[in-house]
């Protein structure tokens, strides 16, 4: 790539991520591209988004989501105002979108519904990206993709296995890994497979990159072979009513020494944080070699500051 600024070419060009299928199969192949270049050239980015404020908006708690956008948007230049909080909940949220439309450049929004996301980028009329809903996380699994590049030097050909609940990381590991080549089994207790229509889209992307999509409710079987094993809490956001059913449904489905060597001897393991050790992941595993979900938290920066100036410059 050129030493000179990063320019996006038409077809790379994004409108706004509301979930992982606003980008295009080229596009998911540029911003980790970029992403790449990007992390290596952090300094040659310091001023791409002078003169360019953004608002996040966070209905969710947040560490890694909210730093690594804050960070990701002043060291490209630009500067951002973060509200947390319910999104509408003192006035309609056509007329929030509204208002921040008249004030910033493009709206992050992690939310407790895929609607909010939908409905922010219909009222405002600039860029909108999904930091996480309940259906969709397409920064996660950006930053999974890369992560596992880095790891094997390669995407296509590669195997996923993602045990646990059948959420909205899960969806988007299925939506990415499939476009990209990459197999994905996912192992979930019967009645926590992932979302019907989203498992179907993932088949047709995975007949035309040569990728294989499993669901299935055995763990083991998900991660034979597999180069990385993947989980997340079993109990998200909005689902601590249900934390202490979901330990006894999900107890054979925890990460362990046991299952990871049902893996490939080179197998990572990985996970999006928080982790609830001793739930779905053994402290163990979260603290071997193995593990490489650190190096998918940096990469959130990496692949974030792709995504805006993909968007933005």
């Amino acid at each position: 790539m050129a030493a000179s600024l990063y320019q996006p070419a038409s077809h790379a060009r994004i409108v706004g991520l509301r979930h992982d299928l606003d980008l295009s199969g080229e596009q998911l192949k540029a911003a980790l591209e970029l992403a790449q270049h990007v992390k290596q050239s952090r300094q040659r980015y310091a001023s791409a988004l002078k003169g360019r404020y953004l608002t996040l908006l966070f209905e969710k708690p947040s560490l890694r989501t909210r730093m690594t956008f804050e960070l990701a948007i002043k060291q490209l230049g630009g500067d951002c105002i973060t509200q947390t909080g319910m999104i509408g909940d003192r006035e309609p949220l056509k007329d929030v979108a509204r208002n921040l439309a008249r004030w910033t450049d493009a709206i992050v929004a992690r939310t407790f519904t895929q609607e909010t996301v939908d409905e922010l980028a219909r009222w405002s009329g600039i860029p909108v990206i999904n930091a996480l809903s309940d259906l969709y996380h397409p920064c996660q699994a950006l930053a999974d993709m890369l992560t596992l590049k880095q790891q094997f030097g390669k995407l296509k050909g590669l195997k996923l296995a993602y045990v646990g609940d059948g959420n909205n990381v899960a969806h988007s590991l299925l939506l990415a890994c499939s476009r990209l080549g990459v197999s994905c089994s996912v192992a979930t207790p019967n009645g926590f497979e992932p979302n019907a229509s989203i498992v179907a889209q993932a088949e047709q992307f995975a007949a035309a990159t040569g990728a294989q999509i499993e669901i299935t409710n055995d763990p083991v079987e998900a991660v034979q072979s597999a180069h990385a094993v993947y989980t997340d809490v079993w109990a998200s956001m909005g689902q601590e009513a249900e934390a202490e059913e979901r330990k006894r449904v999900f107890a054979n489905y925890q990460v362990n020494d046991s299952l990871m060597a049902h893996a490939r001897h080179d197998a990572v393991f990985m996970h999006c944080l928080p982790a609830k050790r001793g739930l779905e992941v053994t402290d163990h595993v979260m603290e071997s070699a193995q593990c490489v979900a650190f190096d998918q938290a940096e990469n959130r920066l990496h692949v974030q500051k792709a995504l805006l100036l993909m968007l933005l410059q």
